[in-house]
């Protein structure tokens, strides 16, 4: 990245500074003012000028120079007042700042030609009822410009202290040429011109700034010295990010993106608007829009709970829950600070999107029996979203008592206050790492999915309530996700810090995940644990790598020993897979939706995990860490600890 050097700015510069900023604390009446007594002398002096042109010889304080400028200043103001020209923001004048001051002249010009073209003033030449005004639209438009330049050019220009970046817009469009225009008075930018895909647009220039073709980014890169990238294409997909960033992977260069459409829409283009590319629009597929019918199976004009409403899932289940219209929204979470947060956002997007429902924020904890009991008995629910749980491997591997009560006697309480409510539907966010466990986070979620199997199979089940498991991988930038960890250890400086070179994880964005979770649970009829599509897993030294590149810096490693970046290997923490499964068996069955799966697997028959689950909260209670590990084995044969 480039760095930035301290400059000593000139006295002029100094003065031409100390200008503007006399300037910038004027009132807005004083600014209008001032402009106003600049226009009056530029309209004097085109009377000047346009007797000039048609005497050829000067003439200034005569009769007919007074007459005929006069009636220019009075027409003048009432054309600009009326046309709003001392309305606008002057510093920002473009074309529609020439559109106003151009109609304002023509407003001055038509009295200006009656009285002194047809009706005639003494001593005064008829042309000049034309050609004054004419003198005086070009000398405004030409101050209006200069008038910008020096406050946004110039005058930024001087606040900045340092090495400028050097950027390259990719995408020679109406984006591109919108944020050109909005980069010149950023300080510290230079734009060194437009980069396109398209052939024919290749040596042709855009606004002034010349069009290159993406092949010739590495020379560009090298030859200008690029410091930036901006993506001024917002429907690019992310295959072709993907594509760009992978061209771009030997060069030092942040690469920015435009948000997406509805944003500039409804804002406008600004470089303030461009965000560092998001690695899960790299890493995650192109999303398949949902179904509306699936999405509104169990959601709308339902009352829905959402436990672990403050989580990263949880939050965007509720986020995506108050846009499906529900009649009541429960957000139950343990954290105070996190049901805050969740309540707050929510309550604010409603209004946004003018929805009206009734949300209700429930400070619980779920292994609390009696608590989540009487929080499902007063709403009596139609829908139960139970995300609450302990994720976090090598916490929950030190802390077995604490990880086994919440995350299994969590489930069981709701599970069983769900039924005693006559819950309709019941859908439990689960993990890949339930998938013969090398943990006893992912052991206690797979008890979790037995228990739900269990209820949703045995004989004497409320017939109404469907049971649905839906089990997924890592989601991007979740409170425990590897991504925010990385973003900050590069925002430090480094080192990044991986478990594994050979580690792999699969990978999914929360809002994809949290759509797929509702349309698993409006399609369920009963028992069945639903497998999310979640691609091909990603190296997690490749994701270091991709986001060091993204950032404009370099690895260090043998090839760049001057790099910016180190990524150091810390070795496999208590718990942890080198790669982690979806399937405890093989051949999943397809459902309707293409990233849904279907997997019914094998669980403890009902009357048997009542008798173990009996012995468990035993051990929990007697602070047993040892007998609950043994018990859980019993539960789940695949368990198997991960040898460090």
């Amino acid at each position: 990245m480039l760095k930035k050097t301290t400059v000593t700015p000139t006295p002029s510069a100094l003065n031409m500074r100390a200008a503007i900023d006399h300037a910038e604390d004027l009132s807005r009446g004083q600014k209008r003012s001032l402009v106003a007594a600049i226009d009056a002398v530029l309209c004097i002096f085109a009377v000047w000028f346009a007797y000039f042109l048609r005497l050829g010889e000067w003439r200034f304080f005569t009769e007919d120079v007074a007459k005929l400028a006069a009636g220019a200043l009075i027409f003048w103001f009432i054309g600009a007042v009326s046309s709003g020209v001392y309305r606008e923001m002057f510093r920002f004048s473009g074309t529609g700042s020439l559109i106003r001051i151009a109609r304002a002249t023509a407003i001055m010009l038509v009295p200006m030609v009656v009285i002194f073209l047809i009706i005639l003033v003494p001593g005064v030449p008829r042309t000049l009822s034309v050609l004054q005004p004419l003198v005086f639209f070009l000398l405004i438009a030409v101050s209006r410009s200069a008038m910008r330049y020096v406050i946004m050019d110039l005058g930024a220009a001087q606040e900045y202290r340092g090495e400028p970046r050097r950027i390259l817009i990719f995408g020679a469009s109406a984006e591109g040429v919108s944020l050109a225009s909005a980069m010149r008075h950023e300080p510290g930018l230079q734009i060194a011109g437009y980069v396109d895909d398209d052939e024919l647009k290749q040596g042709q220039r855009l606004d002034r700034l010349q069009i290159f073709h993406s092949s010739q980014l590495p020379d560009l890169i090298r030859d200008k010295r690029i410091s930036d990238i901006y993506l001024a294409l917002p429907k690019l997909s992310r295959s072709a990010k993907r594509q760009i960033i992978e061209s771009l992977a030997q060069h030092p260069v942040q690469v920015m993106a435009l948000p997406n459409v509805r944003d500039i829409i409804e804002g406008g283009v600004s470089v303030s608007e461009f965000r560092e590319i998001d690695i899960s629009e790299l890493l995650g597929r192109s999303p398949i829009a949902p179904d509306p019918l699936l999405m509104a199976g169990t959601i709308t004009g339902k009352t829905v709970i959402v436990t672990g409403a403050g989580g990263s899932i949880g939050s965007e289940l509720c986020s995506q829950i108050a846009q499906l219209a529900p009649a009541k929204l429960i957000l139950v979470e343990l954290s105070e600070f996190a049901l805050y947060s969740v309540d707050h956002t929510i309550r604010a997007r409603a209004k946004v999107v003018g929805a009206e429902f009734e949300i209700v924020p429930e400070l619980c904890n779920v292994s609390d029996r009696a608590s989540i009991a009487r929080i499902i008995e007063r709403h009596s629910p139609d829908t139960i979203f139970h995300a609450a749980a302990y994720k976090h491997v090598p916490l929950v591997e030190a802390n077995v008592i604490g990880g086994a009560r919440n995350n299994i006697f969590g489930t069981l309480n709701t599970v069983q206050a769900g039924l005693a409510a006559g819950v309709s539907n019941f859908i439990l966010i689960s993990t890949d790492k339930a998938v013969r466990p090398t943990n006893i986070m992912g052991a206690t979620k797979r008890v979790c999915e037995q228990i739900l199997q269990a209820y949703a199979s045995r004989p004497d089940k409320a017939p109404d309530t469907v049971f649905t498991m839906v089990r997924f991988g890592n989601v991007l930038g979740s409170s425990g996700s590897v991504v925010p960890l990385f973003k900050r250890q590069i925002q430090e400086g480094g080192p990044l810090t991986i478990t594994d070179r050979r580690i792999n994880r699969y990978f999914m964005t929360i809002p994809e995940a949290a759509e797929l979770v509702i349309q698993a649970g409006a399609m369920a009829e009963g028992g069945e644990v639903y497998v999310l599509d979640m691609g091909e897993p990603v190296q997690i030294i490749d994701l270091a790598r991709t986001m060091i590149r993204l950032s404009g810096l370099k690895e260090i490693d043998q090839e760049s020993p001057d790099g910016d970046i180190e990524i150091v290997e810390v070795g496999l923490r208590p718990g942890e897979k080198l790669f982690e499964e979806l399937l405890i068996g093989d051949n999943p069955n397809p459902t309707p939706h293409a990233r849904i799966m279907q997997a019914r697997e094998k669980h403890m028959p009902f009357d048997e995990l009542a008798d173990v689950l009996s012995d468990l909260l035993q051990a929990l209670d007697d602070g047993h860490a040892e007998k609950v590990r043994s018990i859980i084995s019993h539960m789940v044969p695949e368990y198997a600890a991960a040898e460090i």
